[in-house]
This record gives C-alpha cells, structure tokens and sequence, in this order.
C-alpha cells in the first residue's frame, strides 16, 4: 500500500517502418497527449519502466537508462510505457530529446505489449552525447485502449559496450478519442447487499428532474409492492451528478430479489432481511486468514481456488522469512526471524505501522463486544480458521498471528537501539504481477527500527495482554513485558522517522510526526497495568480528552483516536469528566458527519479539507463508521446506528461507481483488487478477489497510470475503476479489512433479528474454587448465541433426578451461598438466551463443601480501599466473648484472584486462596470486648470482592 507497484509484462516489439521527420510536423487538430510523465519533473519514473538488465533513474530530471553491453538485438535492452491508447487511421507525432554517454543506436517503436506482440512502427536513430531534438510521425495501424495492451518503447540493446542513454520531454500526440473521462452516471444505486427491516431503507437515483419521480419497489417476481415519490436533491458535488433520494422505509417485508424502478431505470436486485449483515462479518475477519504469511492456506478453510503453499518458509524460490538481514546500509549485525504475520495488501511486505492498527482494530472489535455488545458471535468455531477448535475466540486467534509478527520485530537485547521495533520486512525489488506468495524469489530486507513501529507494537501488545489476561497468562505476561521494553526503548528514541525514501520493493509508511503514536501506547499501557507512569504520559498529552477525533478519519498514519477509544471503553480511575470528555468528542465528530451526510446525494462519513477523495477513502469510511457505532454505543441515539449503516450502504454499492466495494457482495461487487495471487484477470488460472475484500475506492489523485488514463476528470466519489493495475484506487490492504470487520460486526449484532428457534450453545465445564462450609465459587467458559445473545445462566445442582437452580447471574462467575456444610454437589451451568430458549447443560463439576465451623466469641470487620489491580485491607478482630485471649489465629478465603502482597500488626500467610494471620508477642491477648487492628496490601484480577466468612482459633465469626 502507498507506493507504486511493479509494471505488468514488458513487451518486445518487431520491426515495421516509422518516419523520421526533421522540423515541425502538425498534431491532430485536438492535440490529445497520450503519455504520462514525458517531463519527469516528479522526480519519479511512474509509469514508465527499464526492461530486464538495464536500471532506469531519473537524473537532473531526465530518464536515463543504464546499458549494458554485448547484447545481439535493439529489444535486449529496452525502456518504455505499458497501456498507451492508439487508434487505427489515426496520425501520431512523437517528440522528445535524447543523448547518450558514447554515440549509439536506438530505435523508437510503438506497438503491442503483449502476445503476439503486433506492431504499429519503428525507426531506427542515432544519438550522441550532445543532446538532440526528434520529431517522428506515423500512422496507427491497430486499435488499443486507453490502459490496454498498446505500448510505446525504446530500443537500446544490440551493442557491444555499455552505455547510458537519457531521454526527456518525451510527448506523444493524436487521435480523436478524448483521453480518460467517464460516460454520463445514470442509474438506480442501492445497497446491494441488501437492508434490515425497520432501518432506513434507501437509495439514490440519477435524474436532471428537478421535481419528484414517481418509484416502485417490485419483488422477486416483478410484482410491485411497494411506490412513492423521490425527493430531488439536485447537483451532488462528490458524485459530479443530479441525483434523487429513493426512501422505501416503510416496506419491511421479508424477502429476496427485490428491485427499484424509476425514471426509466432499474436497479441491481437485492434482499431486505434482518440477515444481510451476517454473513459480511465473517467474510470480512476470513480476509486476514487468506493474507497469512509462512503458513499454507487450506482449502478446507477457503476452497480450492484460493488455496496455495505457505509464503516466504525458505522453500524455493522463496528465500524465507526465518533469517531476514537488514538492508546493507544497515549493518545491523544480527538477522530476525519473523516468519508470520499478514501480508499488508496486494504486495508481499509486511509493515508495523498498518499491521498494528489493523491487529487492534480486530482486537478492539471484541473488546468492545465483550464490554458493550455481544461477543458469542466472536467466539470460538465462528472463522474457518486452523484455530477454529482451541476454546480461544476466533477473531482473537486471527489477529494473535500478526501480533506474534509484531513481536519478532523487536530489536534483540545486547544489540543496538534494544527494544526499538524494525518498521518493516518485504522484498529487496517490487515483484511483478501476478506472484503467488511461494514464488517470490527476492531477499528479503529489515528496514530501520522507527519510533512510530516501537510505539505501535508496545500498543498492540499492551491491548493483547489485558484480553489475554485470562486466556493464557503466560502469554498475557510476555506481551506485556514486550510492550513496556518497547515503550521505554521508544521514549529514549522519540524521534527516529522512518526514511520516506525507503520505498524500493515495498511501501515506505514515513511518518513526520509520532505525538499520537505515544499518546495511543500511553492510554493502551495505562488501561492495562494502571500504573502511574503511564497514566502521566496520557493525561500530560496535547492530545488527551479527545482532540484526536475529526471528520477526515483516523488511520495507520493517525493513532490518537485509538487510545481514546480504549479510554472510552475500559475501566481505569480517570476523572469521569475526562472519560465524559472523550465520548462527548466521538459524539460531536459523528454529529458532523451526519450533518454533512444529510447533503449528500450518496452519503458517506468521509471528508477532506478541499472535497477530494483520497487514497484508501473506503478505509476511512469504514473508520468513521466506527466513530458512528460508538456514538451509537455511548448513547443509544437512533441517528448514530442510522448513519453507521448508511455507511455500509455506501460501501456495498449505493455509490455513483454503481459497485459493491466487497468483493463478493452484491450483483455488481469489485472483482480484480490489485492483489498478487487474486490475478485472474492478468491469469485465468488464478482466482478473483474472494468474499468480504474491501476495495481502496475513489482517489482523486490517480497515482497509478491506469486510473490516470482512464478516469481523468473525474468527480470525487467517481475516481474507481476495477482494475487490477489501478493500485492507487483498487487496491486491498488489511488496515482498510479491519476496519470493514469491526464495522460489518457492529451492524450485524445491531440488527433487529426475526425470529429465533436455536438454543444457544453450551456452557463450558465450570471451575470450582474457594469452597467454603456455605458456598463455593463458579467460574465457565461462555456460551455462544449467534442470534439473540446470552442473557443469564442457571447454575444447576444435579441430584440424581432432582433438579435445583442454586443462583441465576448474567455473566460467567457465580457465588453460590447458602449451602448445607460437609455435602457433595454436582453442578452444571445453562445459558438462557433472549427468547428464553436454553442450552443443553454444561459438562458437570463436583465438590463437596467444608465442615461447619463453631460459632461464636469473636467479630472481624474488613474494609478495602480499592485501584486497578491493587487495594488495601483494613481488619478489626474484636473478642466478643467473656474470656481473655492470649494468642490468636484469624483465618478467611478470597473468592478470587486476590493475593496478599504486603502485611502488618500479624503474621500473614496465603496458601492458594486461604488466608491466615497470627498474632504477634505483643497484641496476642486481647481481653473481651476489646479489639485488635491489623492490615495488609494485595493485587487482584477482575473484581476485588471481600470474603464471605472469617474465623478465629477454628470459631466462626459474626
């Protein structure tokens, strides 16, 4: 993402005649040129190319090419541009300047760039080492497209000595046909996808009328069912069309194949069920599992079509990611092992930067669910994945393969800059189109550790550490001590920026400014330890309460908005103002967008200072779709959801290109993302873009040649073409997926469900623990239901045929009380979903509670003073009785996770969860109705609650 991509196929031409003219000759009367970049004034060569065995640079702002020698034919050596457009019985005029080092042949040739490589003419001319003007005319004799198969080349080969050749103000002019330019939008444009009932439900439709249309909405059958009148809007800027609004709300029947007419027009069919949102949540999440690197991909998770070798493992021509060096101009002195992890987009790099926004975006769409929606869609068996069986949740095990990447990047201890982060990993030089992942023959590079990498991984693995807390606490306890060495290592280097010239082989992501970058690492850090370092770094920052959210979006390149949003959502001791602050800034954001959305004849949460798109606009607007839902979220305002879904719309083809932007959705979806393996368009052999891919989308810019002669002139949201070689419009990259997963979730869980006839799943075996003479604690693995969500659990006890509900609670933990001392239990736990339907039980637990104790002669009283992770308890032991002690032993259990750290006034000692304090020589008696004060510090994951019972000397106290 964000460079240029390799040139597809090189061609050689054979020879035919071309005129070489000396003097001016006339251009066609509209003097269209057909070249791109003939100046080189950029500084850059895109798109023009140096063929195998030469190396093309501009210098002091002309191509030159370096030639080597002792080749036998002119096409052995050869520059050029691919997709230039000819017209047959057309008059062409070619210009341009030429010197070489020693004086040599060229030839100039036009023709075909591919097989069987027709060609339209040649001449053959001389250049010396002072520079020369030609001038070339000739007649097209074959028809090619704009950004088909026509090429302009230069021929340098077929000499004995090597040589340099340059070549500058390089134009060529003719033909009729106006270059790029679009026909006229026209049309009906829907969600294609389809719309929930009882949402908004609606569509946009081309039409210079400037009073209402009459619309009719037909099923399946072409019977109507539904009419009305549009509501003209007029001139759209973003789309460059006149446009009405279609609105069918009202119609909420169930069904498929629907479609609208009006003024003439039909629309592409589509569905209006409460369903349409599901099936793009997991489409969307199974995309990172077909971009894994160095594992094979499946066809038992993806089908035939899309299964292939694993990339980069050292088998050839691959040269593996398991020892990748720096760059030579490194001298790093050490090589890396980071097989793993997903390929960024379209290429075979793999880059920190937009691997961590993508990884916590997946990471925070179940983080979000667990705490304020629905996370038994996330669980485990939902993705088609390896891990799909290993009782983790899905979505956590996809993005545990890039945050596994993000860690091998680290700097190894003993070596310079420690704890830093590499910026990224990817081929020495771009490879061509198409390249299957194990067919990459290039080396592999490490560049530079950068801050931005640093501060990335230190904030992706800060998060994963808190979700992995209870999952796997070893693993929790290594990510965390990644993240701190990398957040330390990145405060004593600030402002080590990754080389914007560092883009051979691979993007280059530079970044000038790494504020939010630490801002983000600081909030993910606090909000997973609580410790007061972090929490300075985050209330100290310019960027604190919010300031990072805007209408343009945040993104790889833009993190603030991502420590907010973890802010907003967990728990930690700042001033509720402050967290009140930041929801107030996600609200006010979101309120902007729907104010512009609501002028929109296409709406979409996306805005740039002068009205352009840019690239990767469809990354940003599932982003601040994502602004929408947690508005929605904080809120439970109806306009937010509105506008949240209204970006999905735009998305899944209620847009003035008229595609779905998801491959794989809708009748018309992208097809040919710029993508290495999904290449069927360059090779029928290979597939298209599967399902759930999100396409870049409209970019004002046309950074690549292809988009540039093809959509010149057009509107904002009109710069798209599904193209496999428009890199700067349709390309995939996993930071604009992630975005779409997190987006594609939250309307699935928000929307309205029919009817709901499946139990839900069962609960997982529950865990016994501080067992008691009256009570015991139980902890299980949720149950899962998809449809209408886990809503309580029954905590069952089985006795033979008798059945006794002990407690019914929402969550996953149970205190049980009350119960009979010295009796065995068997216990099983049901989830009830929101219908009401119950799962089978869970698999059975037994324990049998602890004798009754005596009661009687003393009182404790415990009191907490509580922070994340950590507390101080006060206890009052008091001699109720009416004889004096001349010693004690106090003695409870935690429920919990809790752990003395630190006592005082007692001799303290904890066996697991048990708990006892003796007295010391000198507040060891205690006459009746006296009491002793004594203490202790302790840590704790979860929740901190008090112990349920206390005794003293074996005595049960009141």
């Amino acid at each position: 993402m964000r460079a240029r991509k390799s040139r597809a196929g090189l061609a050689l031409l054979t020879a035919v005649a071309l005129g070489l003219v000396t003097g001016t000759v006339p251009a066609s009367a509209a003097e269209y040129e057909r070249l791109i970049n003939g100046t080189f004034s950029s500084g850059t060569l895109d798109p023009w190319w140096a063929g195998a065995g030469t190396t093309g640079h501009v210098t002091d702002g002309e191509f030159c090419t370096d030639v080597p020698g002792g080749t036998a034919n002119g096409y052995d050596a050869l520059a050029g541009q691919n997709g230039v457009p000819f017209e047959a019985g057309q008059q062409y005029t070619l210009t341009f300047d030429a010197h070489a080092t020693t004086t040599q042949q060229i030839s100039a040739v036009a023709g075909e760039a591919v097989s069987p490589y027709r060609q339209i003419s040649r001449t053959d001319l001389t250049v010396t080492p002072s520079t020369q003007h030609f001038t070339v005319t000739f007649t097209s004799t074959l028809d090619f497209p704009a950004a088909g198969n026509g090429q302009l080349a230069f021929w340098f080969g077929g000499q004995a000595a090597a040589n340099t050749v340059c070549l500058d103000n390089i134009s060529l002019v003719g033909g009729v046909l106006p270059p790029g330019g679009q026909q006229p939008l026209s049309g009906i444009q829907v969600d294609q996808d389809g719309y929930v009932p009882g949402l908004p439900e609606r569509a946009t439709l081309v039409s210079d009328s400037t009073t209402p249309v009459p619309w009719t909405l037909k099923n399946s059958a072409g019977v109507a069912v539904a009419s009305g009148q549009t509501t003209a809007r007029g001139a759209d800027a973003a789309s460059g069309a006149k446009v009405h609004e279609i609105d069918f709300s009202a119609y909420t029947t169930v069904g498929t194949g629907y479609t609208l007419s009006a003024g003439g027009q039909t629309s592409f069919p589509f569905d209006i069920s409460p369903d349409v949102r599901q099936k793009l949540r997991y489409d969307s999440l199974a995309f990172f599992y077909h971009q894994r690197s160095g594992i094979a991909i499946d066809a038992a998770y993806v089908g035939a079509a899309y299964a292939r070798p694993a990339g980069h493992v050292n088998v050839a021509p691959n040269q593996g990611d398991n020892n990748v060096p720096c760059r030579s101009d490194l001298n790093c002195g050490y090589t890396l092992d980071v097989r793993g992890g997903w390929y960024d987009a379209g290429d075979h790099g793999k880059y920190v930067v937009n691997g961590g926004i993508a990884a916590w975006e997946l990471l925070d769409e179940y983080e979000r669910a667990v705490r304020l929606g629905d996370a038994s869609a996330l669980g485990d068996g939902k993705l088609a994945i390896p891990e799909r069986a290993n009782g983790v949740p899905d979505i956590l095990d996809e993005a545990r393969w890039e945050v596994d990447f993000l860690l091998s990047m680290q700097v190894p201890d003993g070596k310079p800059n420690a704890g830093m982060v590499h910026h990224k990993i990817h081929d020495a030089q771009w490879t061509s189109l198409p390249t299957r992942p194990d067919q990459d023959s290039q080396p592999r590079r490490l560049s530079a550790p950068s801050t931005a990498a640093t501060l990335n991984m230190a904030a992706v693995a800060a998060q994963a550490s808190r979700l992995w807390r209870t999952i796997d606490p070893a693993y929790s306890a290594k990510l965390l001590a990644a993240a701190e060495k990398a957040y330390a290592a990145a405060k004593a280097n600030p402002n080590v920026l990754a080389d914007p010239n560092d883009g051979t082989g691979g993007g280059t992501y530079s970044d000038s400014n790494v504020t939010d970058e630490f801002y983000w690492a600081a909030a993910e850090l606090f909000a997973t330890t609580g410790k007061s370092t972090y929490r300075g770094d985050v209330t100290g920052s310019s960027l604190y309460r919010g300031v990072s959210f805007n209408t343009h979006g945040f993104d790889w390149g833009s993190t603030g908005a991502l420590g907010d949003i973890t802010l907003a959502l967990v728990p930690t001791d700042l001033p509720a103002a402050d967290v009140a602050a930041i929801k107030s800034a996600i609200t006010t954001t979101a309120d902007s967008h729907l104010t512009q959305m609501s002028s929109m004849g296409y709406p979409a949460p996306y805005r740039t200072a002068d009205g352009t798109y840019e690239w990767g606009s469809n990354g940003l607007v599932a982003n601040n779709g994502v602004v929408l839902a947690l508005a929605y979220d904080f809120t439970k305002q109806d306009k937010y959801r509105d506008g949240a879904f209204a970006a999905m719309d735009y998305l899944l083809g209620r847009n003035p290109a008229n595609y779905s932007y998801v491959s794989g959705h809708g009748d018309r979806p992208v097809q040919n993302v710029h993508h290495r393996f999904w290449a069927h368009e360059l090779d029928p052999s290979l597939p298209i873009a599967p399902p759930g891919a999100l396409s870049g989308g409209p970019n004002s810019g046309l950074q690549d040649p292809t988009a540039a002669r093809l959509l010149a002139g057009c509107a904002p949201q009109r710069c798209f073409v599904d193209d496999i070689q428009a890199y700067s419009v349709n390309e995939v990259a996993i930071n604009w997926n992630s975005a779409l997963a997190w987006l594609s979730g939250w309307v699935a869980e928000k929307s309205p469900s029919g009817v709901d006839t499946t139990p839900p799943a069962a609960p997982g075996t529950p865990a016994v623990s501080a067992v008691s003479s009256s009570g015991a604690t139980l902890t299980w693995a949720a149950a899962a239901d998809p449809e209408s969500g886990v809503k309580s659990y029954d905590v069952v006890r089985v006795n033979g045929s008798a059945r006794t509900v002990l407690a019914t609670v929402t969550g996953t933990t149970a205190t049980l009380t009350g119960l009979s001392a010295s009796t065995a239990y068997t216990v099983v736990v049901v989830a009830r979903n929101g219908v009401g339907l119950t799962s089978q039980d869970s698999p059975s637990a037994q324990f049998t509670t602890k004798p009754a104790t005596p009661a009687g002669g003393c009182a404790v009283t415990y009191t907490t003073n509580t922070w994340t992770g950590g507390f101080t308890a006060a206890v009052t032991v008091k001699n109720t009785g009416t004889t004096a002690w001349s010693g004690w032993k106090l003695a409870f259990t935690f429920p919990g996770s809790q752990k003395v750290t630190q006592g005082w006034s007692a001799t303290w000692a904890q066996s697991g969860a048990d708990v006892t304090a003796t007295a010391m020589p000198w507040n060891g008696s205690v006459a009746p109705g006296q009491s002793v004060s004594i203490g202790f510090n302790g840590s704790y994951t979860g929740t901190n609650t008090n112990p349920a019972a206390f005794t003293v000397d074996g005595r049960a106290c009141g």
